[in-house]
């Protein structure tokens, strides 16, 4: 709930600078401890169910999946450009939101999509730098979830750009810098929260998370490389975000699997 209303907040930030980037912060209602109720999104599914749809596990590595499944669901070449540009805004949104809050745990189960391209995250169970680790080693290897697949719908593949991911680095620069102008609003209404007891929200070093995300202390144009080196850093890498999603589709089909035999 708390990171729900933080992306409200994050919206209404964004609709002052002119910038909508397409959240879809659904409802959540907690109604007791660990019991509650979640909106629904109609017409959304998992990027893993996409991935898997297709041709099993591996649909981790081919990065026209994603594509090629919006264009199915978007009969007509306006409807199709259209949905490409709500991905684009909204990808660079989450983007933005996950990195600035330190969102772990970001796998092809818990990002989402709908047939009109809206991308969205659900599912933050770990936040402000509090990520899973396996052995000591942290499983997040890069700032935030931008894969092959992803840059594939924007026209991207390798190294090459497009002026749609070129139109993508400047929505997410925008976005970045607007959340700079309001660093200590969120860094207030986080302090207010750090009596609740919440796990990955204990002490003022979780907070300072933020300010270290938000680069304070830089000036503009060093918040704005900095930025843009985060984005080079998921490109680079984006390879090992399909490593990873590889084995959660094989996990989920061996899980799947084992259920159906008992």
């Amino acid at each position: 709930m708390l990171i729900l209303q933080i992306l409200l907040i994050m919206q209404s930030i964004w609709e002052t600078e002119s910038l909508d980037l397409c959240l879809l912060p659904y409802g959540c209602i907690s109604t007791g401890n660990r019991i509650g109720m979640i909106e629904i999104v109609k017409d959304a599914t998992t990027i893993a169910n996409i991935q898997q749809s297709v041709v099993g596990s591996t649909g981790a590595f081919k990065d026209e999946i994603l594509h090629q499944w919006l264009r199915d669901k978007c009969v007509g070449e306006d409807k199709f450009q259209q949905a490409v540009e709500r991905f684009l805004y909204s990808c660079g949104g989450y983007c933005v939101a996950t990195y600035v809050l330190g969102i772990g745990d970001r796998h092809n189960d818990n990002i989402m999509i709908t047939e009109s391209g809206n991308l969205f995250h659900i599912d933050f169970g770990h936040i402000l730098g509090n990520y899973k680790s396996f052995m000591g080693i942290s499983k997040e290897w890069v700032p935030f979830v931008l894969t092959p697949d992803f840059l594939y719908v924007m026209g991207t593949s390798g190294k090459k750009s497009s002026p749609h991911f070129q139109k993508f680095q400047d929505v997410c620069v925008k976005a970045y810098l607007a959340l700079r102008h309001h660093t200590n609003l969120l860094i207030i209404l986080f302090s207010m929260m750090l009596m609740t007891g919440m796990p990955q929200l204990t002490s003022k070093e979780d907070i300072e998370y933020i300010r270290e995300a938000l680069t304070v202390g830089r000036c503009e144009d060093e918040a704005q490389r900095h930025l843009l080196d985060q984005i080079e850093i998921c490109r680079e890498k984006g390879w090992m975000v399909q490593i990873n999603w590889f084995v959660h589709l094989v996990l989920g089909i061996k899980q799947g699997v084992e259920k159906r035999s008992t």
